[in-house]
Parts: C-alpha cells; structure tokens; sequence
C-alpha cells in the first residue's frame, strides 16, 4: 500500500534531521520527491540515490531560504522537474538563541527571513502548482505554544507567526480544496539538538514520556497529514513531544 502514491512532493531543509526523515518517509509512502537543500549537497545526494532506488522519482534543489529569489525558484524547479506540486512541506529553519540583548538586528533579520518569509513565499509559488488536494505543511515547533525556559525569545516569536499564517491560508485556500497544516515537534534527537547535548537533561524533564523524539515520528505526522485520508485536516496545529507541552 502506497498512500502516497503518485504525489509530488517538494521539502526543503531535506539534507538531514527531520527534514531527511520526512523526505524518506513521503518517498517510502509512494511519493515523488524534490528536497532542497543550501549547502549539504553530498548527504542530501545521497538521499536522492535512496529514494530513486525504491522506484521514485527524485531530485535535489539547491536553495537559499533567506533568499526571497532563491525560494520561488526552487519551488518552480520542483514543480517542472514533476510537472506539478502536491505536496510542500516548509521545513527549513534556523534558531539563534540566546539574552534577548544579546540578538543583533542581523539574528532578527535572519531568523524571520528563514523561519517566516520563506515559508510565506514558498506557499505562494507552490500554489500555482497545487490543484484540488493539494497540502501545504509546515514545520513548526512545540515552543511556539508555550516557552518554559528562557533563551528562546526570537526562536519562539518566529514559529509562533507560523501559527497565524497556517490559519489564514487555510481559509484563503480551502474553497480550492488545499489544505494547510502545521507539525510541531519537540525536543528531537537531531544534529541541531542532539540528544546528548548540554540542555538535554531539562528538556527531558519536561516531557510527559521521558524520552527524546526521533525525526522519523515527525515525518510520520507528516506524511500522514499528506495523505487522502486526512482531508478534513486544516489549519490546526499538530504537536509532537512526548507530552512536553501537555
């Protein structure tokens, strides 16, 4: 069983962590994908080779998500390398943590650049792709709905804008019969926030279920909102934490 199949994906931020995972997963379910990518262009090939291997179509798009350009672009290469979209996943994100004082205009610059604007223009050039059924998700993050430590103020502030840009695009797109939805994961065992790391201790302890999540239990929420079957899925968000936020 394919639920995916003949769909044609694009995720950007695909050259690892969850990005990767979510990339394999909707290639596992039946997917035809295009993964962008800024600067890991050996993992992210490797990726590719993966997911051809199993008989999908697949293709590796160089981006630069603080590029207004840049974005557009390779959504538009995505769609011609398919002849269509219909599925976006926005994936790419930075975080610059840190005492708010501390944040120069530059971190401010660069986090909505990436965290928000991309998101914002890449939706909108994949629309013109997109027919009915189409979705459009985006990954968000479970500290956008509540802030326990400190640290996280411009982090927070930007995947928190994502929760109100899901929300009115699915009204905007939900006579076109194209849902949008955000994923936001927890504390996940990943290169940006390794399992190990110096603030793993007070993360786990947070959660509900003591236990880091792994990128493929995002991509599992993701691909599942993708599919048929979620249709009446739009404009909410989708939490996954280990009960964190709980």
């Amino acid at each position: 069983m394919f639920p995916l199949e003949k769909k044609r994906a694009f995720v950007t931020g695909a050259s690892r962590g969850i990005g990767a995972a979510i990339a394999r997963r909707m290639a596992a379910e039946g997917a035809d994908v295009a993964l962008g990518y800024e600067k890991s262009a050996f993992a992210v090939s490797a990726i590719v080779d993966e997911i051809r291997a199993q008989g999908r179509r697949a293709v590796a798009i160089q981006m630069d998500a603080a590029d207004p350009a840049s974005v557009v672009r390779a959504v538009d290469s995505a769609a011609h390398a398919f002849g269509g979209l219909d599925i976006l996943v926005n994936n790419a994100g930075i975080i610059r943590g840190g005492p708010i004082e501390s944040m120069s205009l530059q971190d401010v610059d660069d986090t909505l650049a990436v965290n928000v604007r991309s998101v914002i223009l890449a939706s909108q050039a994949a629309i013109r792709h997109m027919g009915e059924g189409g979705r459009i998700i985006s990954t968000g993050s479970n500290l956008a709905e509540r802030v326990p430590a400190e640290g996280t103020s411009l982090y927070s502030a930007s995947k928190a804008a994502l929760i109100g840009w899901t929300k009115g695009l699915a009204r905007d797109l939900g006579p076109r019969g194209i849902t949008v939805n955000i994923v936001h994961p927890g504390s996940t065992n990943t290169d940006m926030n390794p399992i190990d790391g110096p603030r793993s201790a007070a993360q786990l302890n947070r959660m509900a279920i003591k236990r880091y999540g792994r990128a493929e239990d995002v991509a599992a929420l993701v691909a599942f909102v993708a599919r048929d079957e979620a249709r009446s899925i739009n404009g909410t968000g989708l939490t996954v934490d280990g009960g964190a936020n709980a």
